[in-house]
């Protein structure tokens, strides 16, 4: 009741992470995405100060590439959304690992919180699996698991897994779903059909405040071209593509939030590889950068 008395503290928080993801382009497309969202006065822009790129590349620390500035980042995050104290945070990433910090302090400050993870993959990697970039463990540790140094940064308690539905998973390899099983998480692969309306409304019927979690490679990349599996020179971890349209995504969003109490929501793995390109060329020529 209180909530609604007052009005909501929403920011938008710019977290243009990229070493988690092992690419530059994350964080040229995080700032790139914070022009392309609509403009709102009442929603002020909070940023990250990350260290940019500078081309050089990170070393692998205990199976995590670039694990200190990873650490560096998250705990950054944390610092400016305890500064702020928000009601709501929108978060602009950046690669996954921009989630872990906003959805840890909203959980904190909510309690009874569901996450809608819309994304291809599970994200609850290990560093034992053998993928460095820490994208993929930000799920899991969110739950605890994942790798206990960035599970270690998170101030409240570890999300369980009944508090998650994936929207959008696509083919796991055998240590996620391992993962999941050892963790009784309830998962739907969909590469057939997606989780209907339905379900997703039922899950959350169950929160007072719900956190969405979109990684933009849940879009299919014959359709959308600005996302990891576009670029047919990365491979990753050897998993593929999402499978959904546009127009499902921006069906699923509009019934997600005209349907739940939103708290946190955040937009990761944007990759414009082109724009990065176009950007790179002028950088490169003096008479822009005279």
């Amino acid at each position: 009741m209180m909530e609604r008395m007052r009005e909501l503290k929403t920011i938008r928080l710019l977290y243009p992470d990229f070493v988690s993801g092992g690419l530059e382009t994350y964080y040229f497309g995080a700032n790139l995405l914070a022009h392309i969202l609509p403009e709102n006065h009442n929603q002020p822009l909070l940023k990250v100060n990350l260290e940019p790129p500078d081309g050089k590349p990170c070393g692998v620390t205990e199976g995590i590439y670039g694990k200190e500035r990873v650490i560096a980042g998250i705990q950054e995050a944390g610092r400016v959304i305890e500064e702020a104290s928000p009601d709501r945070i929108i978060t602009i990433g950046g690669s996954c690992m921009v989630s872990l910090a906003p959805f840890d302090y909203l959980h904190g400050k909510y309690g009874n919180t569901g996450i809608l993870w819309i994304d291809a993959h599970p994200d609850v990697s290990t560093p034992a699996d053998g993928y460095p970039n820490a994208h993929a463990m930000v799920l899991g540790s969110l739950m605890g698991g994942g790798d206990p140094s960035l599970s270690a940064l998170m101030k409240n308690r570890k999300f369980e897994a009944n508090q998650i539905l994936y929207v959008g998973l696509q083919g796991l390899h055998e240590y996620q779903k391992n993962f999941l099983q050892d963790r009784n998480v309830a998962y739907q692969v969909q590469t057939e059909e997606f989780v209907t309306d339905g379900e997703i409304h039922r899950f959350m019927s169950r929160f007072d405040h719900i956190l969405v979690h979109l990684d933009i490679d849940v879009l299919d990349a014959g359709l959308f071209h600005s996302t990891y599996f576009a670029n047919k020179e990365l491979v990753g971890d050897g998993s593929g593509s999402g499978k959904m349209t546009m127009e499902k995504l921006a069906q699923v969003l509009k019934s997600i939030t005209e349907n739940a109490n939103v708290a946190g929501f955040t937009i990761a793995e944007y990759l414009p590889f082109d724009e990065y390109k176009l950007h790179q060329m002028f950088s490169g020529i003096k008479l822009f950068c005279e």
